[in-house]
């Protein structure tokens, strides 16, 4: 039989627990099974015999030959295997397995670093005094990633359980956000692969068209170009150049902060499938006549050029004034007026009616009259009544400027007002602005103020705070305008995006959001989706003439007659079909809003509208959506809305919102105020796992999280107290003998009919069974997406019950007066005492304490990967992933198992019945 048929063969024997046996791939990488239950063989026919192979040199318990504990068990493993090679098949095994060994040894020698995957992770060490993040955490999320722990496992048995990360901006930082959303969905993550689900949590990043642009443009600026000068494909090229070389930097940040996703599934918005997913849905929507261009009222960013969402709009607070003039009654001879207050005076010019509430017995003589705009040249509007006018503010009479002001526009719609636009796009007054054309808006504010002074129209003008609306990417201040633009309409696609909750199809957490999601639905407007740039999804239409001189004749290539297709030749096709030849088509030039492409998100990235991508059968729907819920309607709710438009289905069954994340006196973080905590300087300071703990549990759903540096010490104490019970426990294994390193790996008490529980003393008993109710409440707690008490639970009782209280209790039985027999093992924490050699009492003791902490990693793992995964790594039940259930393969299937496992944790290995007994 021939080494890789041996070892293919033995895959199938089953094998003591604790063990694993190695394979051979054509890469030299030795790869493990998961520890079995000894059974009988299930044929005599079988060319092995049940024999115990010998654990990978990539498993920590045998990784290299250190000092102290780790040599000593390097040590009594190798007895281990040697006891156990009693026939000629296992002999071939060995020799098979120490081949392996010595190719695996000629590639990490040659290695210039000597990071191999199970090396780098550097488990063999022994454990120092402290644990020191910085200089383990990145080598074992190296080793996590790069042996495929964090796709998802094909042999899970449990139900799918998938997560769609929010895309983080391409040009975007770490900050508290991300590693508030990184924590929640890595703990949701990890529990969901330990408890045997098929979990997939798939990563990507926006291409953020505004913030991108806005880059590579002060960029072109300082080299003293413009994207005009170079021109649309050449800018493209530019800024797909920039992406390449910077757009890693924000997912390698994520990395620091653990993120257990799929990495190999990582995608990006404007990447093919992606793209080709856009147009798709664009193409859809349109043939359901939900796509329509036309003029409406957006936030204009002069300075950028474009249209922006109103997510993109940031309101402050700022010194400004209140201005009162005259607005004088056009049919008066007497001087009659209407005092009327603004803090645009500018927008004056726009005006086309002056409101006034119909309760107001002030101005109801003046309703239906009319009134001469000031510096106009003599233009007169109406008064009118409208109850939206509030009487207290100013002087309870308004003036009614549809063409810039949101609220406005909407009275003049429904009264049926002229919309005047006295604004070009770059911010400056226009042809209608009469005399002040041509000036900055802001200049002409106050040219326009002095004007109205000299001609007797000012009464007077006061200190106000304004809110201001600023760009969030540029923060200039923003303009309400009516602008030509693509829409999609948004009436037909809410109703069953509001029937989904209503049904309880889509859950929202916390279930006070709910009514707010409803409010927006049922009152929401038409979407804007179109945007003035060059980086983005261009909008798949293409506007049709018939010669090349009426296209170039055309205002940026536009005309009446458009088709809405797929791709080029597509769209050639439908509009030889509809107007026949000799056509001339020109894209339109704008792009689309990047949260049109987010929208598809949860199912673009799995392969729609391919409906027989294999991603997208398996994974979708999703099962969980977490994000802040600052972006509830903005993301959340079109998700919703296009996935049950595009797909049939609802994207998600539950949507989890976090809060924001603040300083510690509550205030929101910003530069200006000088409190911005930057993550990775805490996680460089305080470790990763401290900070994720604090996020985790320092908040519930839908709550702002006041985060305090305090708090995050605190919780870098915990770590050590976890550290420090592992090294006591470790010191107590340091002189067992083989058959009782074989009996604290299989170590259990999970269940009141095994037997082992009646050997156990009253306190031996009590922590098991205190355990056993934590695993219950922690357990009952992640199902429930409540990390808060999940984690409190585990601070409070690993730190109470365990360390402090039964770790000192257990003392009494590991130490003797037996000073002779073992004076060389003393541990030097217990002030010279030795190790006690009581069979009856120590062992069970050294069980009761293994089986312990064991299941304590476990369940705190999903919030502190990284120490976990130190003391993991040499405990007794070392090898098994924490995070990555192996299950035995097939031995016809030729996939390799991974180099070494961390910690496996099947839910039905910790979850355990109330009522152990005392």
């Amino acid at each position: 039989m021939l080494r890789s048929e041996l070892v293919r063969c033995c895959r199938n024997c089953v094998f003591a627990a604790g063990n694993r046996l190695p394979a051979h791939n054509s890469g030299g990488r030795m790869q493990l099974r998961s520890s079995m239950t000894l059974r009988p063989m299930a044929s005599s026919k079988s060319a092995c015999v049940p024999a115990v192979a010998q654990p990978s040199r990539r498993s920590i318990l045998v990784t290299g030959v250190g000092n102290g504990i780790n040599a000593l068990r390097a040590q009594q493993h190798n007895i281990r295997w040697q006891s156990r090679l009693a026939s000629p098949v296992a002999a071939a095994i060995q020799e098979a397995v120490i081949a392996d060994d010595a190719a695996v040894a000629v590639s990490s020698s040659s290695s210039s670093s000597g990071n191999g995957v199970a090396a780098a992770a550097g488990f063999s060490r022994e454990l120092p005094k402290n644990f020191d993040p910085a200089a383990r955490e990145q080598d074992i999320y190296k080793w996590w990633e790069e042996s495929g722990f964090f796709a998802p496992d094909p042999n899970a048995t449990g139900p799918n359980f998938t997560i769609p990360m929010p895309p983080p901006n391409v040009t975007g930082k770490l900050h508290m956000g991300h590693a508030m959303f990184v924590t929640l969905q890595d703990v949701m993550a990890r529990y969901a692969r330990m408890a045997g689900k098929k979990t997939l949590w798939l990563p990507g990043t926006d291409h953020a068209g505004i913030a991108t642009q806005n880059v590579v443009e002060k960029q072109l600026e300082a080299d003293g170009s413009s994207r005009a000068q170079l021109g649309r494909e050449a800018f493209e090229a530019r800024v797909w150049q920039w992406k390449e070389e910077y757009g890693g930097f924000i997912t390698n940040q994520l990395r620091r902060l653990g993120a257990c996703c799929d990495w190999s599934r990582e995608r990006f918005t404007l990447d093919q499938g992606l793209s080709e997913a856009v147009a798709e849905a664009f193409v859809r929507l349109a043939d359901q006549g939900l796509v329509y261009r036309g003029a409406y009222m957006v936030n204009w960013s002069p300075r950028l050029g474009t249209a922006v969402s109103d997510l993109e709009v940031e309101y402050s607070e700022e010194p400004g004034y209140l201005y009162y003039f005259r607005y004088p009654l056009a049919d008066s001879d007497s001087g009659e007026y209407l005092p009327v207050a603004t803090t645009r005076p500018e927008t004056i010019l726009g005006d086309t009616a002056v409101a006034v509430n119909p309760n107001d017995e002030r101005y109801k003589a003046f309703v239906g009259r009319k009134v001469t705009v000031p510096m106009s040249g003599g233009r007169t509007i109406p008064v009118i009544a409208d109850e939206y006018v509030d009487m207290e503010f100013g002087t309870g009479a308004l003036k009614i400027t549809p063409g810039h002001d949101p609220n406005d526009y909407e009275i003049g719609k429904r009264v049926g007002l002229e919309t005047i636009n006295i604004m070009n796009k770059d911010g400056s007054l226009n042809a209608a602005a009469g005399a002040y054309a041509g000036l900055d808006r802001f200049v002409a504010r106050d040219k326009l103020w002095k004007d109205m002074e000299a001609a007797g129209l000012v009464i007077k003008k006061e200190n106000y705070t304004t809110r201001v609306p600023r760009s969030q990417r540029g923060g200039e201040v923003v303009e309400p305008l009516v602008s030509e633009q693509w829409f999609v309409k948004m009436e037909p696609l809410a109703a069953p995006a509001l029937a989904a909750v209503a049904k309880g199809d889509i859950k929202i957490m916390p279930e006070r959001f709910e009514k707010i999601y409803n409010m927006w639905l049922e009152n929401i407007k038409d979407w804007c989706v179109s945007r003035q740039l060059w980086w983005g999804h261009r909008i798949p239409v293409w506007y049709v003439h018939d010669s090349q001189a009426a296209a170039d004749a055309a205002e940026e290539g536009r005309s009446d007659r458009y088709v809405v297709a797929r791709n080029a030749n597509e769209a050639a096709e439908k509009a030889t079909s509809q107007w026949g030849d000799g056509l001339v088509l020109v894209q339109e030039p704008d792009v689309l809003d990047t949260w049109f492409s987010s929208g598809l998100w949860p199912f673009s990235t799995l392969g729609w509208p391919n409906e027989h991508a294999q991603d997208l059968k398996t994974f979708y729907p999703t099962q969980v959506l977490e994000t802040g819920h600052d972006i509830l309607f903005f993301w959340v709710a079109r998700m919703i809305m296009m996935g049950l438009a595009l797909t049939g289905q609802s994207p998600f069954h539950t949507v989890y919102l976090h809060g924001l994340v603040r300083d510690d006196k509550g205030r929101k973080m910003s530069k200006s105020l000088g409190n911005v905590i930057d993550p990775l300087e805490v996680v460089g300071k305080y470790g990763t796992d401290a900070l994720r703990f604090t996020v985790a549990t320092g908040t519930t759903a839908g709550q702002d999280l006041n985060l305090s540096l305090d708090r995050v010490n605190s919780n870098r104490n915990f770590t050590n107290k976890l550290w420090n019970a592992g090294k006591f426990i470790l010191f107590q294994l340091d002189s067992v003998t083989d058959a009782e390193w074989q009996q604290l790996a299989a170590a259990d008490f999970s269940s009141s009919s095994n037997s082992s529980w009646r050997d156990l003393s009253l306190s031996d008993r009590w922590i098991v069974s205190s355990l056993h109710q934590l695993i219950d409440q922690v357990t009952e707690c992640q199902e429930r997406y409540d990390f808060n008490e999940a984690g409190q639970a585990l601070y409070s009782w690993a730190w109470g019950e365990f360390a402090d209280w039964y770790v000192e209790a257990s003392k009494a039985r590991l130490y003797s007066a037996n000073f002779s027999s073992i004076s060389s093992c003393e541990d030097p924490d217990a002030g010279g005492a030795a190790i006690s050699t009581d069979p009856s009492g120590a062992a069970v003791t050294r069980a009761v304490l293994v089986y312990v902490f064991d299941r304590l990693l476990r369940l705190v793992h999903p919030f502190m990967p990284y120490i976990t995964e130190e003391l993991w790594q040499v405990s007794t039940s070392a090898g098994v992933y924490l995070q990555h259930t192996m299950t035995s393969a097939d031995s016809s299937s030729s996939t390799d198992q991974l180099a070494q496992c961390s910690i496996a944790l099947n839910l039905s290995a910790f979850v355990c019945p109330h009522g152990f007994p005392l």
